[in-house]
């Protein structure tokens, strides 16, 4: 797929997304997650990109809802559908959810509805699913205590643009080797010609190691895992908790993960975290030593007071006269105590027994007051603590790099297949809550059997249901407030639904496939004359491209196109529109109060389907919002009249007369 191609999409646009790891992928399956990590491409924008792919596979020309209410209505019947997602991910992703005139297109799309209307929507899943978000790339890492080597200005370049995360070095021959040895806890040397050279300090050979950079740098592994441990975890209990198939083993990944902290190190290892420990508390644990060597000696000397002149040979210890002698000859043995109970204190301290001779040797056997640690030994041990616990934590991070690298694929799958269910869910949700139907699409016009607009502003549960065929041309007409343009809303929100490839609010329903929905809202107030001009302008377009075919099937919906001017006029101008569309067995539905003016003026036979009203009860219409087929409904003015003629005769009687 040549991606430059898609609408939309210029040079560097198509550049970012080329940076992605399979983009191609992506863009057939309308992952607007993946696409989303593409640089500088923002959810809402990878929505739109992966809708113009799917436009472009079904070489769909879009321009469905052609009008400014129809386009309304769209946005309406996605926002039913997102209002019932979980995740950002699946509200973005149902944007590539469009009405289309392609019949491909909407059958892939029904193909995917029908499969999620069978979902069993569970509000443990629910529950799950708020964790659940689409995996991040790892936050650049910077890794210290190793290095690459190499004696190659090609290798060099190669190496510095795939293990961006370690220094890469320069060398001669083995003793620049053995130079980094010795500022590094690790150094990787990737030419061939060091194997066998023998250099001191933890120096690998490894030649292939920039074909599987991972090995070398774990903690790349181990970044994009802790960063994305929380969303990995939720994806996980998704699956637990509903009926997904992992693609791994969720146990192996809950191991692998616990074994990992908050910063990408490697956790739960006690070897580990002594050696850490050791190192952290050095300086202290050797402090603590000291006091106690000097407390114990310092006791001993003031117990010698007794015996040796009391406190004059404290006062010459202290003074440093003769000390090493005094000490040796007067102490030796306390001395001795006193450095064995240090020695003892900073191992115990420490608790890395494999480095306690090194640490005896931090306190000198020769007597001195005060005792005092030798920092040539602390400098020591803090050298082979630090290289100890370096050589096991790498050792530590390749290992569980290497269990997690094994899992990548399949978390991917994981969080994708989660992502995907929160989609399928909301198409679910919306189908049980407002009591859907996959639709037929077949036939002319269309038929709705018990539907039930949601767009109302009360509850759904309260709104009446109504039944309305048309195939061909339709006036409907009705008492004001009666539903008329509730009728218009529910046909038009249904065929758009249904050319989403989604479940309608109906018990039954078929549709012609048709191309575009032309739906003219209301128009408030009489328009002045260039108003009136741009709107005959556009009907008379719409009638042209009708007339010559270019249009294709369509589905026109007017509301009360009489308000435009005045109505001897309209009624001449709408019986004009309808013969047109009449002749080209267009199908329309025009709500109108002037259907007897407009049928005396057409050369057509026009249909007139009507919501008639029973009555007015306590000043209330009585109304059964189902259009009659053939029925010119009265309106409500003529309701009160007859109201009025029944109470009394006279007047009343001769004006209903007038609506005969």
């Amino acid at each position: 797929m040549d991606i430059e191609t898609i609408p939309g999409v210029g040079e560097k646009t198509a550049d970012a997304l080329s940076a992605l790891d399979d983009p191609e992928r992506a863009l057939q399956a309308g992952d607007v997650a993946a696409l989303a990590r593409a640089p500088g491409v923002s959810d809402g924008r990878a929505a739109r990109i992966a809708r113009a792919a799917i436009r472009q596979r079904h070489d769909d020309p879009g321009g469905f809802a052609a009008t400014p209410r129809a386009s309304e209505i769209y946005g309406e019947a996605l926002d039913l559908v997102t209002d019932r997602t979980v995740t950002a991910y699946a509200e973005h992703r149902l944007e590539t959810f469009y009405p289309s005139g392609v019949r491909s297109r909407v059958e892939e799309a029904r193909e995917f509805a029908r499969a999620a209307m069978a979902r069993e929507p569970d509000p443990q899943i629910r529950g799950a699913l708020a964790g659940v978000e689409p995996l991040e790339a790892a936050a650049d890492v910077r890794v210290r205590d190793r290095c690459l080597a190499t004696t190659d200005a090609e290798t060099y370049a190669r190496a510095q643009e795939a293990v961006p995360e370690l220094s890469v070095e320069i060398v001669d021959d083995a003793r620049g080797l053995a130079d980094l040895a010795r500022g590094y806890s690790t150094v990787v040397a990737l030419d061939e010609a060091f194997a066998g050279v023998d250099v001191e300090g933890d120096v690998r050979v490894e030649p292939t190691a920039l074909d599987d950079p991972a090995s070398v740098v774990p903690e790349r592994t181990l970044a994009f895992f802790s960063q994305n441990r929380t969303r990995l975890r939720a994806a996980a209990e998704v699956h637990r908790v509903s009926d997904l198939d992992p693609p791994c083993d969720l146990d192996t990944l809950e191991d692998a993960l616990s074994r990992l902290d908050d910063d990408g190190r490697v956790a739960g290892d006690d070897h580990l975290d002594s050696l850490q420990t050791a190192v952290d508390d050095l300086d202290a644990a050797v402090s603590m030593a000291e006091s106690v060597a000097n407390d114990r000696l310092r006791a001993a000397i003031e117990e010698r007071d007794v015996t040796i002149e009391g406190a004059d040979l404290l006062s010459l210890v202290e003074q440093g006269a003769g000390v090493d002698s005094l000490l040796q000859r007067e102490l030796e043995s306390e001395y001795a105590e006193a450095v064995t109970a240090a020695r003892e204190h900073l191992v115990d301290a420490l608790g890395v027994d494999d480095y306690a001779d090194i640490a005896k040797q931090t306190f000198p056997d020769q007597p001195t007051f005060p005792v005092e640690r030798d920092e040539s030994v602390v400098t020591r041990l803090r050298e082979e603590l630090t290289a100890a616990r370096d050589r096991r934590a790498t050792r530590l991070k390749r290992e569980l790099a290497a269990d997690l690298a094994a899992l990548r694929d399949d978390v991917d799958a994981l969080v994708e297949a989660a992502l995907e269910l929160d989609v399928e869910l909301a198409i679910a949700r919306f189908a049980r809550d407002f009591d859907c139907t996959m639709p037929e699409l077949a036939g002319e016009g269309f038929s709705i059997e018990s539907g039930r607009s949601p767009l109302l502003d009360v509850p759904f549960d309260e709104v009446d249901p109504v039944d309305y065929e048309v195939s061909g041309v339709a006036l409907l007409t009705g008492v004001n407030s009666g539903g008329k343009t509730s009728v218009l809303d529910l046909v038009a929100l249904s065929v758009t639904l249904a050319h989403m490839g989604l479940p309608v609010p109906a018990e039954r329903a078929r549709f012609e496939h048709v191309e575009a929905l032309h739906y003219h809202a209301k128009t408030q107030g009489t328009l002045d004359a260039g108003a009136f001009e741009s709107t005959l302008r556009e009907f008379g377009a719409l009638v042209e491209d009708i007339r010559t075919g270019d249009a294709g099937r369509v589905l026109v919906l007017v509301d009360e196109l009489e308000s435009i001017t005045e109505p001897g006029a309209s009624a001449k101008i709408m019986a004009g529109i309808l013969e047109a569309f009449d002749e080209r067995e267009a199908n329309a539905v025009f709500v109108t109060h002037l259907a007897r003016e407009i049928r005396e003026s057409a050369r057509a036979d026009l249909a007139v389907d009507g919501i008639e009203a029973a009555g007015l009860v306590d000043g209330e219409l009585e109304v059964d919002r189902s259009p009659v087929k053939g029925q010119l409904a009265r309106s409500t003015p003529e309701l009160i009249v007859e109201k009025l003629a029944d109470e009394r005769d006279g007047f009343y009687v001769e004006l209903l007369e007038k609506f005969e």
